[in-house]
Formats: C-alpha cells, structure tokens, sequence
C-alpha cells in the first residue's frame, strides 16, 4: 500500500514538473521566434495591385472595392510582410464602412469591415512602427470596433492611440483625431475636444492662434510649412477642402453656424478649389447652415446632407481626383 502511494506521489510531481516546465517554456519559445520584417523591396505584382488601388480610390469607384480588394489580397498572401499592402487592404476596407450610405441598405455585415480594417492597419504598424499615420488610423480603427461591438476597454485603447498618434505628427493626426468623434453627442466632453482638435490643426498648421471668432486665413495659407499633412497632396488630391467641410460641419453641429461659415469659406482659397468635386455642396452648406443644426444633431437618412463624418462622401471629400 505504501509503495502504491509513494508511486503515484512520484507520478504527480512528474506531471506537475512537465507542467510548469512547459509554462516556463512557451513564452521563451515564443520570444525565441522569427519576428516579421517589412520588406524592403516590392515586386511587379505589388506594384500593379497599388496601381489599381489607387485607380479605384482616386476614382471614387466605390463598387470597385471588392476587385481592388482581391488584387491586393493576392499579393499579401504571397507576401504577408508588405507593410504598404497591409495599409491599402485595411484602407479599402475602413472605406467601404464609412461610405456604407452609398448603398440601398448596408447589411449587418459590412461592420466585418471595421474588423478587418483595424487587423490590416494592427498589421501595417507592426511591419513599421514609423509612419504616424498609420498609428492614427489604427488607432480609429480601435475607436470604430470598440463601438460596434461595446467594448469600452477597446474605445479606450483606440483613443489613447490616437493621443501617441497626434504627438508623433500633430499637423496630421489632430484633423483625424476630431473627424473620427465628429459623430458624438454635441453635449460631450470627447466631441467638445474633437472641436477644439481641429482649432488646434489650423493653429500648428498656419504658425499662429486662429481667430476663433473670425477665422479668415486668407493671409495664412500661403505660409503654411507642413504642406503635405495641411495642404492638398497627389494622395489626398483635397486634403484642406475635406478639412474645411468637416470643421465647418463640426462648428454647425455646435450651434456656432456663423463662424462655421467662415470656416467653409477658406476651402475657397486653395487653388484645386474649382475642381473639387464637392464644391457644390460646400455652398449648399453655407447657404443652410442655420437650419442644418438641428439636421446635424439628428438622423438624416439622405447620404448628401448628413455631416461629412457619416455620409456617402466621408473620405472622398478629401481623396476623390
């Protein structure tokens, strides 16, 4: 009897030894693995599938996702380190959600998108943790899913993203920072620093505190230095237009649409004004600023009229050529 007791004595701490060694074990081993790299180089293949992404998001061809999608798809599988193709995957899919009211009816389905969007953009960071950018779209990403699904832990961890991603480029990610909470209660206290985000891009933007009662950059945007992340560029073909239209929109949600529309009026000074595909809208905008409050603080169904945060046209206000 003894002897039977002492084996099986002998046999639990075998097991228990076996046990906390492969605890011990598994994250050495996983410590020990071969780390992702981003290529440094990208192929015909991975040059072509950019050249229709482009094609298609330039182009405002929204129908034409799906297709971009697999062409890039195509080559992330063959070369799962490409840290651009990550970002132009997770791209196409954050547009596809944010336009979603160009469709008839959005299935439940489409919220996917926001998933795969945020793995893609978690992916492209990753790969090349540089790029601020990225990290302010990753960091929206966070923002998005965590509000679809009710994970505050997630919001949470999106929105203090956002704030590493605004000290790494102030000039680009305090624009993207407010434009993702644009769509907030006007009474909150996130879409109150959403509003005062955007101030706070036109002063790190122009070098000077803005006005904020008579915000006239007329004599301003000439001097502007960061040019790529406060100007329009070949990626956002109108870039400053886009961030007009959404300040404007913010400042009318706000109650203040006297200064919002002065704030719409300065997308006028910028030379590809009279090219840009919503300029037509902008002086619709101004026009109805009074009465567009209480549409802005409501639900408007129509894709046109609702703010530019949660319309058919939420991205290609500043990317569409």
């Amino acid at each position: 009897m003894m002897n039977r007791k002492r084996l099986l004595a002998a046999c639990l701490l075998l097991v228990a030894g076996t046990l906390i060694g492969a605890a011990t074990y598994r994250p050495i081993a996983i410590h020990l693995a071969t780390p992702k790299h981003k290529i440094t180089s990208r192929g015909a293949a991975a040059l072509a599938a950019n050249s229709v992404f482009w094609h298609t998001f330039h182009g405002a061809q929204y129908d034409g996702i799906q297709n971009a999608i697999e062409a890039l798809t195509r080559v992330y599988l063959a070369t799962p380190n490409d840290q651009v193709t990550a970002a132009r995957l997770a791209w196409l899919h954050m547009w596809r959600i944010s336009e979603r009211t160009r469709l008839d009816s959005a299935p439940a389905t489409i919220t996917e998108d926001m998933l795969v969007s945020r793995r893609y953009f978690e992916e492209a960071v990753r790969l090349d943790e540089s790029d601020p950018r990225t990290l302010g779209f990753l960091a929206s990403a966070r923002m998005g899913e965590g509000a679809i699904e009710g994970d505050e832990r997630l919001q949470r961890t999106g929105y203090f993203t956002m704030r590493d991603a605004i000290k790494a480029w102030p000039a680009f990610n305090l624009f993207t920072a407010g434009y993702v909470e644009s769509g907030l209660p006007r009474a909150s206290s996130h879409f109150r620093e959403a509003l005062e985000w955007e101030w706070r891009d036109l002063d790190v933007c122009t070098s000077v505190h803005v006005d904020r009662r008579n915000p006239d950059l007329t004599q301003l945007i000439d001097k502007v230095k960061d040019r790529r992340a406060c100007l329009d560029t070949w990626i956002a073909p109108h870039n400053g237009e886009g961030f007009f239209l959404n300040m404007g929109d913010m400042l009318v949600k706000s109650g203040d649409w006297q200064t919002a529309r002065k704030i719409y009026a300065n997308a006028k000074l910028l030379p590809a004004y009279s090219k840009w595909p919503f300029a037509a809208l902008l002086e619709e905008r101004i026009q109805n600023a009074p009465a567009n409050v209480a549409r802005f603080n409501g639900y408007d169904p129509d894709p046109r009229t609702g703010m530019m945060g949660n319309s058919a046209f939420s991205c290609m206000a500043c990317h569409q050529q």
